[in-house]
């Protein structure tokens, strides 16, 4: 029965949004540690992060690449826990004006994480506002 139930959870046609993150959160990687593979890119992440936490500073920024899969969003996830930071999830086509980029980057506290899946697919108007945002930390919207 118990497999039933753990089928149930999985199955995308039958799981809220609630269960599946439950589910998916007790699978995923929640250190470098645990992070299976990509021993060259752990060490880098762990010097980086090990520095910013000594400087008592957030992160430089990172951009994650690669094909679906290869744990883009577990790495920021892992990023905010070893910051002990929050993370924030949104995704490039979800970020359809500056105004909602805006909306998101201002309700961020200092050292937040902000994660943007398939930020490829972001407007030119967001991307406009997104790298001086990244460099100076400060929004420029007309």
């Amino acid at each position: 029965m118990g497999l039933v139930v753990r089928e149930e959870l999985l199955s995308a046609d039958r799981a809220s949004d609630s269960e599946e993150e439950v589910v998916e959160g007790g699978l995923r990687p929640r250190s470098l540690d645990e992070f299976v593979g990509q021993a060259e890119l752990k060490g880098h992440l762990r010097v980086m992060l090990e520095a910013a936490r000594r400087r008592g500073q957030a992160a430089d920024h990172f951009l994650f690449a690669g094909p679906p899969g290869l744990g883009k969003t577990t790495l920021a996830h892992i990023v905010a826990t070893e910051m002990q930071a929050e993370l924030q999830v949104t995704s490039g086509p979800a970020l359809e004006r500056a105004g909602d980029l805006a909306a998101i980057l201002t309700k961020l506290e200092p050292g937040d994480v902000l994660f943007i899946d398939e930020i490829h697919r972001l407007a030119r108007a967001v991307e406009e506002v997104l790298y001086p945002a990244m460099e100076d930390f400060e929004l420029d919207i007309v």
